[in-house]
């Protein structure tokens, strides 16, 4: 067994396939219209697990947009060369909320995504921080 997909409450499909595939360059790999919703799954482009874009239904998912992570980071974004990404994410307009900073498992910086959820930004060592 793998990890294959995590959902994420979106405001709004095409908000989220232009933001995650467009800022951050991911993959949209599947927009499947289901009637009354639509099966969303974008992939980061290095592999690993994607996200199933889920448009919030009701008070309480619009409410979970950008806080699936209770505040905490909880999104990991791994990088073979930080400085290349790192640069080009802002360029593309992602504010970091710090500077780089090293740690044990590599260089990694906070951001939040258009949404409000926080990721790292990891590159070097393949570890995960605690955000």
């Amino acid at each position: 067994m793998r990890l294959s997909a995590l959902t994420l409450i979106v405001p709004d499909y095409d908000e989220a396939i232009a933001y995650y595939c467009g800022t951050l360059g991911f993959v949209l790999a599947e927009d499947i219209d289901q009637g009354r919703k639509r099966w969303v799954r974008v992939t980061p482009t290095g592999g690993g697990s994607g996200f199933i874009l889920a448009r919030a239904d009701g008070e309480a998912q619009r409410a979970a947009i950008g806080n699936q992570g209770a505040g905490r980071v909880w999104l990991f974004l791994q990088t073979d060369d930080f400085e290349r990404d790192y640069n080009a994410l802002r360029a593309k307009g992602v504010t970091f909320e710090e500077t780089p900073r090293q740690e044990v498992y590599g260089t990694v910086a906070v951001f939040r995504d258009c949404f409000g959820n926080r990721w790292d930004l990891i590159g070097d060592s393949g570890g995960a921080s605690e955000g």
